[in-house]
């Protein structure tokens, strides 16, 4: 489950770097690259809740060895695309084949550790997390400048191709035949279409809606989209086999861990996004130097979830929330100081203490919070509750991009690094608000996870 985990982080987060010499070799205009580089993110959102219900009723061992063979099969396919339009569609079957592995392997780690392991089963995925995150872009920096035997972009999908043979060859050996499956359970096939077409219609124009200037047909789609969600409500209601299991909703920790994983998500992503930006586009860093210089974040992250992860989740509970969410608003008004102080003369040793202070929060945020989400769902929720925390993910790191990607590029206007760095401020302030607003929210969870489903 950790190496599909990497392999889906590593994919997303990579291809954005690559995106120009994506374009030189393959052509095409803006929107085709566009494409090249959100097909993966939209198939993959598309495809998780519907995934996670499937697992309930085909098998999620079965499910998961079909996810990654596929994934790594359209990995070699991006490698080899000898077009744009080919490319697109190999990347379209990775997200597909990424949502279909995703959330089975989080529901198998669920069903085969008991409770009180549960939490130790999980640490590594935090790290890993934020690691990968920041590692993706690096390999990415280092396999463009290295351009091993001639293959330009294309080494950074065929790395997944040896992950994913080693990840499928463990996976024969060692997943349980049986996880939890309900052998009664039926697809709701209208609850699925609404569902697919409504996240269709909210992804399509977060994604290009920034590139294009917001046109109006970007807000009649979301707001269809939020008609079919609707709709979507009122047939889960009259189902008698929902793609979303209800009882799930009757959980406080579920639902409000939804909502603070979106606020959550929604501002990591901008964080990450604005850095790239000013770095790199602001003050002309190689790609390279970028992913370089937010190793101090990577490596505060990992730290403090092996420590939330072992220890203070398991003592503080909910206040290890509040403790992590703290601790990284200090770090983004911390490094809003930094920029605003150094500006463009801004280098990584003046960066480091911010983003290790960032980077420490937010490692204390993920064991927890996956803990109280889907640490009390039953063998017949996990499932579908791990689909929609993954789901959720995706969305809420979309929306925040989108968003506040639009706020950046709106101040930063004529692209002077004065400019840039103005922006920054700006989404870095913005970003420490939402933090603060999840962190009031987490008072509305229970105080332990293991209270939950009390």
């Amino acid at each position: 489950m950790v190496l599909a985990d990497v392999m889906d982080l590593i994919d997303s987060s990579v291809a954005n770097l690559a995106g120009p010499s994506i374009r030189a070799d393959l052509g095409g205009g803006q929107v085709t690259v566009q494409w090249v580089l959100s097909a993966y993110t939209a198939a993959f959102a598309l495809g998780l809740v519907t995934s996670g219900r499937l697992g309930d009723l085909l098998g999620r061992r079965r499910l998961f060895l079909l996810g990654m063979t596929g994934f790594t099969l359209a990995s070699l396919a991006c490698g080899l695309a000898p077009g744009a339009a080919f490319l697109i569609a190999a990347r379209t079957l990775q997200g597909l084949c990424g949502s279909v592995m995703i959330p089975q392997g989080l529901a198998l780690v669920k069903v085969v550790f008991p409770p009180q392991h549960l939490r130790k089963a999980l640490t590594p995925v935090g790290p890993l997390m934020g690691l990968t995150m920041v590692g993706g872009p690096i390999l990415a920096g280092w396999l463009l400048h290295l351009d091993l035997f001639g293959s330009q972009w294309r080494s950074i999908f065929l790395i997944n191709v040896p992950l994913g043979v080693a990840a499928g060859g463990l996976a024969l050996r060692v997943l349980p035949r049986r996880g939890g499956e309900d052998p009664a359970a039926r697809l709701d096939l209208t609850g699925v279409g609404l569902l697919t077409a409504a996240s269709a219609l909210l992804i399509v124009p977060l994604i290009q809606g920034r590139d294009l200037g917001w046109p109006a047909w970007t807000y009649v789609m979301m707001a269809a989209a939020v008609v079919l969600l609707a709709l979507f409500v009122v047939s889960q209601r009259r189902s008698a086999h929902p793609v979303i299991t209800p009882s799930l909703f009757r959980k406080r920790s579920f639902v409000v861990g939804l909502v603070i994983v979106a606020g959550f998500y929604a501002s990591l992503s901008a964080f990450v996004l604005v850095l790239n930006l000013l770095l790199q586009q602001g003050l002309g860093w190689s790609p390279l130097r970028t992913g370089l210089a937010l190793i101090p974040w990577a490596l505060g992250t990992a730290v403090a979830v092996l420590l939330g992860g072992a220890v203070l989740a398991e003592k503080l509970g909910r206040a290890s929330l509040h403790l992590g969410l703290a601790i990284a608003v200090l770090g983004l008004l911390a490094l809003w100081w930094s920029v605003a102080h150094w500006g463009a003369g801004i280098t990584v040793g003046k960066l480091t203490p911010a983003l290790v202070l960032t980077g420490f929060g937010s490692g204390l945020v993920f064991v927890p919070l996956v803990d109280f989400i889907i640490g009390d769902a039953t063998p017949e929720e996990v499932g579908t509750g791990a689909g929609l925390l993954n789901a959720v993910q995706q969305f809420a790191g979309a929306i925040g991009v989108a968003a506040l990607g639009t706020v950046f590029f709106t101040r930063a206007g004529a692209g002077s690094p004065h400019s840039f760095v103005s922006a920054t401020e700006l989404v870095l302030a913005i970003t420490a608000g939402l933090n603060v607003v999840t962190l009031l929210l987490v008072g509305l969870l229970p105080k332990h996870a293991q209270q939950a489903h009390g």
